[in-house]
């Protein structure tokens, strides 16, 4: 039941899971603490990249679709984190508002939808969906696989509150990432809103992510006594940039070329014989747009005007003009033969599962959020937040909740991101 898993076991990727496993109750007792002293996103996906060597977040998403590619056997875990997740918010809550993209024809998000609002729903809540797309005067039914339907209603604001015509829900959860901008009928409402305002793409930056990342880094490896190095990849970051104009090409061509000599340091002190590359990607954005793999800064100097046009826009047609330089982080993890990489979601502060994104046509220094990507849930014959077999750090169980620790170093590194963040005006 478990997916095919094949991975580069090199010393250090063992080391460090030795490390986790024989520090787990050192582990759970420091993140006990830190989720006091800091609030947990109501939800959250984080992007890892195992190489083998290094284990690393490369991206963490707040507002996150692809529940329906969960493990539905562990569907439990999230009703159970998103009870959590409710109680601390609204305690005496009995309905909610779901506003997600405006996408209509999109079914594997309209699935997530789906999925998001069955958990939701087992919750105790009662759940509808509010939709902001524009001119949608009347509900709306959407027909899904297998017999499903989802129906979208337009949003009503009445004074500080939001609901619908005939619904005055007590919280507004988002999945809906803001790219955009934020809509009005969405400022100044009273009712708890879920991530807030300051969480979307309009105001987040992945450099402040992971800046706040680089903290946590630091202090977990402190606690458990590795080099923060292998489960932390560098950044730096250039803004001003207008890849149609060719601005901003020499802070590009800087930053990679200081970056790829400081991964050739780290690869020589682990005798790791890969060469080094770098991803550029938009600062703000999702959906894998606006993402190129460079090994050498030459790559930056001479990009075509097919390139530059493809790095130039990101969701919603926006213009880039600010970009994060992030290590690139091998994958050398595949499933049937077709290069993987491990998505691991959680609720409240709670790992509840994850998938594996895969790609046939992708290579392992390359960005595999791409069109032609599929997804195999991850299964487990144990929850993977119970590590088991000491011995054998390559049980899967074991790799899982390793995953399942970083990933928590990214959801932490995002509460602390938001609170560093200037709310919405």
């Amino acid at each position: 039941m478990v997916p095919h898993l094949t991975t580069a076991l090199t010393g250090p990727l063992l080391d460090l899971e030795r490390h986790v496993m024989a520090a787990t109750p050192k582990i759970e007792r420091w993140f006990r603490t830190q989720w006091q002293e800091h609030e947990a996103p109501f939800y959250t996906s984080v992007d890892l990249r195992n190489s083998g060597f290094k284990l690393a977040p490369v991206d963490t998403n707040l507002f996150p679709g692809g529940f329906n590619n969960l493990n539905a056997d562990f569907i439990p875990l999230a009703v159970q984190a998103a009870m959590s997740a409710v109680e601390k918010i609204c305690p005496d809550a009995q309905r909610l508002l779901l506003i997600p993209e405006n996408h209509t024809r999109n079914t594997f998000y309209l699935q997530n939808v789906a999925r998001l609002v069955s958990i939701l729903r087992q919750t105790g809540l009662e759940v509808r969906i509010g939709s902001m797309i524009p001119d949608l005067a009347e509900p709306m039914q959407l027909d899904l696989a297998e017999g499903e339907t989802l129906t979208l209603e337009p949003v009503v604001r009445h004074g500080n509150r939001i609901g619908l015509a005939d619904y005055d829900p007590c919280a507004v959860l988002l999945n809906n990432d803001l790219s955009g901008g934020v809509p009005e009928i969405l400022r100044g409402i009273e009712q708890s809103l879920l991530p807030p305002l300051h969480a979307g793409w309009h105001v987040r930056r992945k450099s402040n992510h992971f800046a706040a990342y680089n903290q946590v880094a630091e202090e977990f490896a402190e606690l458990i006594d590795i080099d923060p190095w292998l489960i932390n990849p560098y950044f730096a970051t250039c803004g001003a940039i207008d890849f149609q104009a060719r601005q901003g090409e020499e802070c590009l061509e800087h930053h990679v070329t200081i970056m790829l000599e400081k991964i050739r340091v780290k690869y020589a002190e682990y005798n790791i014989d890969a060469p080094p590359f770098v991803i550029i990607k938009a600062d703000a954005g999702t959906y894998g747009m606006g993402i190129m793999t460079v090994k050498d800064p030459s790559e930056v100097r001479d990009l075509n005007r097919k390139q530059r046009n493809k790095m130039a826009v990101g969701k919603e047609g926006l213009q880039v003009s600010e970009v994060i330089i992030q290590e690139g982080v091998y994958t050398f993890e595949s499933i049937d033969d077709a290069i993987a990489e491990p998505v691991v979601y959680m609720m409240d502060h709670f790992v509840v599962g994850g998938f594996y994104r895969v790609h046939t046509g992708r290579g392992v220094d390359e960005n595999l959020n791409a069109p032609g990507m599929h997804f195999v849930p991850l299964a487990f014959e144990t929850p993977c937040c119970a590590p088991i077999q000491l011995t054998n750090p390559d049980s899967m169980p074991n790799r899982f909740y390793t995953y399942g620790v970083v990933a928590r170093l990214a959801m932490l590194a995002a509460s602390i991101e938001l609170e560093r963040t200037e709310p919405a005006a």
